[in-house]
């Protein structure tokens, strides 16, 4: 397996991810009553740190609905994890305008590649005109040499 599974960082995930899923107003609990979930959703919240009761928690009270969303979650987590540790896969934000992104995703679409793929398109093709347009004016320059001869 090409990514590690490491228990207590996981664990913390998982925390994180019932916490965020708790403020967004979902469900985490298996439990339709209210004061039972929010039992167990206090519960929760004071295991942060404690990996084996986490996993316990999940087993004994997690919402059936959320497992398969939880495990993707985390398979994407310690994915990018693993990756971020090598720089070529570590994943980087830049800030575009909103109409910037809007014409690059249009352009991708069109080429039928990723954004990062149209980029590193668009700077090749920039860097062949300058190669180009350099290499014209070193001819112009050349045959004006000539004709003053």
């Amino acid at each position: 397996m090409k990514y590690k599974k490491l228990e207590n960082l996981e664990s913390g995930w998982k925390w994180q991810y019932l916490v965020n899923k708790n403020h967004e107003g979902i469900p985490i609990s298996k439990y339709q009553v209210l004061s039972e979930q929010q039992e167990a959703v206090n519960k929760l919240f004071l295991i942060e740190n404690k990996p084996e009761e986490i996993a316990k928690w999940l087993d004994e009270n997690l919402n059936p609905d959320l497992v398969v969303k939880l495990n993707q979650a985390i398979r994407a987590r310690r994915k990018r994890y693993f990756n971020a540790e090598n720089k070529f896969n570590r994943k980087k934000s830049i800030d575009l305008e909103y109409s910037v992104w809007h014409r690059l995703s249009s352009l991708s679409q069109k080429r039928h590649k990723t954004l990062s793929e149209t980029i590193i398109q668009l700077i090749e093709e920039a860097e062949e005109k300058d190669k180009y347009v350099e290499h014209l004016a070193n001819v112009k320059n050349d045959l004006l040499d000539i004709l003053k001869k």
